[in-house]
This record gives structure tokens, sequence and C-alpha cells, in this order.
């Protein structure tokens, strides 16, 4: 195998993530997060952790709705953020074994909400880890499989689409990887529109829920 090992950077960001939350308050894990905005940053934790055990349990529905979402952070919904990381800690091990014969669509989940968490509890980080990369990557070719012909997103170093496309939008790594996942606004991308008009792509733009209303801080 070539690249990173997604299995590896699952694992590295599922440890980033619980070193932030032992590190945080109470207060701080009670903040909103503006990407999930019905979520504290402790439901957004417990959501993390229920797809894990959902996941292991053989529970895992195509469109991952947003009841089988709210359930994870229900029936974690009296558990503190010690309890939570020691759930998710003692998950990861049988986590990782089911992505090395399953597949590690687990690693997309960590590495989005990752970013949310970082945004809602002004922790910002692990930007250009190879984690992030990849799921930039799955994210494109995803993105590609429902917008139209003609487009370009140009960053610092990373590219898709070709450059002499007829629409082009040029941010940085981040900011792309971002709005892959539906985490820029409209307005945002309009900004970053340097030839031709980004509105045909919205549609796919907004391929894992409505674009925000409002810049996310981070």
């Amino acid at each position: 195998m070539t690249g990173p090992d997604p299995i590896a950077e699952w694992s590295a960001a599922h440890e980033r993530v619980c070193g932030l939350v032992e590190a945080l308050s109470a207060d701080a894990l009670e903040r909103r997060v503006p990407a999930c905005p019905d979520w504290t940053a402790r439901d957004l934790l417990a959501h993390m952790i229920g797809l894990g055990a959902d996941v292991l349990a053989g529970d895992e529905p195509d469109d991952h709705h947003a009841g089988w979402t709210q359930a994870q952070v229900e029936a974690r919904r009296d558990r503190s953020g010690a309890e939570l990381v020691a759930e998710w800690r003692a998950l990861a091990p049988d986590l990782v074994a089911w992505m090395a014969d399953h597949g590690s669509r687990p690693l997309n989940d960590v590495v989005i909400h990752e970013q949310d968490l970082r945004s809602a509890v002004d922790r910002p980080g692990a930007r250009d880890t190879a984690g992030f990369a990849l799921v930039r990557d799955r994210m494109a070719e995803r993105f590609g499989r429902s917008a139209p012909d003609g487009l370009a997103l140009v960053g610092d170093t990373w590219r898709w689409g070709p450059l002499d496309a007829p629409t082009r939008l040029r941010a940085s790594d981040f900011d792309l990887g971002r709005a892959l996942t539906s985490r820029r606004t409209a307005q945002q991308l309009r900004s970053w529109t340097e030839a031709g008009d980004v509105a045909p792509y919205s549609d796919a733009f907004a391929g894992l829920g409505d674009l925000p209303a409002h810049a996310l801080p981070e």
C-alpha cells in the first residue's frame, strides 16, 4: 500500500480528540457547535463515539439519518466528558480491527467532526494532517459525482479539476476541504470565485447538509 494509512490516521485523530476533550472544562463542553448548531461539544463527542459503537454493532443506515445520530447523543446524555472519552478509548481497538476488515469509512466522521469540535472550543489545529488530506480527496470524489462538469478548485498545494475550467475557485487547502464537507457559506464560495459562476454547484457543495448561514469561527 502506498500513501498514508487511513486506519492509522483514524487512530491519530481519535487520540487528538480524546486529548483535546480531556483538556477542556465542563463549561467548554457545553458550548454550541457552529457547524452542528443543535449540538453542544459534548453532544458532538457523544455522536462520534456512538457512530463507532453502532458500526461495531452492525447498526449503520446508509443515509446516517438524523434520528440515528440523535439517538447516539441521547443514549449518552448523562455522561461526563471523562466517561465519554473512556468509552471511546475502550471501543477503539475493536473499531480499528473492524476497519481492517471493512474499510476506513469512520475516518471521514472523525476528521470532519474534529474540526467542528475545534471550532466550537476555539482550539484550531490538525489542518494539514494526512488524515485531513485523505478525507478532502474522498469528499472531492463524492462532489465530482454530483457536480456539473466545468469546475476547478485551486488551493495552496492541492487542486481538483482542470485549471482551464470555465468556473474556478481559489482558497486555502483547508478551506476547500471544509467547503467539500458543507462547512462554508454560499457567500464564501462566491468570494473565492475567480472565474465563472459557482451557483450551479451549490447543491453539490451541500452534499452533507445545508450550507451554514454564517461563516464558521475557524
